[in-house]
């Protein structure tokens, strides 16, 4: 099921990628490249899909991607702050629109305390600003299983950031209902000054 769905996901991005004429580089721990193979088994990827960086040691992270040893030392590989480095290095060195990143433990080995078997984090960079993260616990479900369902997950948050920013409609809408307010409070006072005649010959 994993794999069908990857698939599909796979030619929707392609698809709004092309239209929206943006390109894609995609940095792998846990994966080994497989969000790369599963967008470049899609025949005319070429055009969408720039490269991909399989950093599985922290050595190569560094290397290729620019993580900073003190990242790596002070949150570990499997981390938020290690995925969103490596997203942003993707990107910049790349020089790409959009850029995903995934590190985790597939197992069945690799788990420390805090960090299971199954926890693997996410992060996709755009090169207008935005950053989203997401972590992971798939549970020990096996290492095929993990990995693929990553898979499936990073190419969704590519998805989302190749929709592009969503939020902006939202403030105008409000604002647009701010701006009616003072409208509704101004009413009261129109009543307020009809009573005051019958006060007038009381003085």
């Amino acid at each position: 099921m994993a794999g069908s769905d990857a698939r599909a996901l796979s030619r929707s991005l392609l698809d709004l990628c092309r239209m929206r004429k943006l390109t894609i580089a995609t940095a792998e721990s846990c994966t080994g490249g497989l969000v790369a193979g599963a967008l470049t088994d899609i025949p005319g990827s070429s055009d969408v899909i720039d490269r991909g960086f399989v950093t599985y040691s922290n050595d190569a992270k560094r290397a290729m991607l620019g993580v900073e040893a003190g990242t790596l030392t002070n949150f570990g590989a499997v981390s938020k702050e290690t995925a969103t480095a490596m997203a942003i290095g993707a990107l910049e060195r790349a020089g790409v629109d959009l850029a995903v990143a995934i590190t985790g433990i597939a197992g069945p080995g690799g788990a420390t305390p805090g960090k299971p078997v199954g926890l693997v984090h996410f992060a996709a960079a755009a090169r207008d600003g935005r950053i989203i993260h997401r972590e992971q616990r798939f549970g020990a479900i096996g290492r095929t299983a993990v990995r693929q369902r990553s898979v499936v997950e990073a190419l969704r948050m590519l998805m989302e950031l190749a929709r592009g920013p969503q939020a902006a409609a939202k403030p105008r809408r409000a604002a647009a209902a701010t701006r009616l307010r003072p409208r509704v409070t101004r009413t009261p006072r129109r009543h307020a000054a009809k009573r005051r005649p019958p006060r007038s010959p009381r003085g």
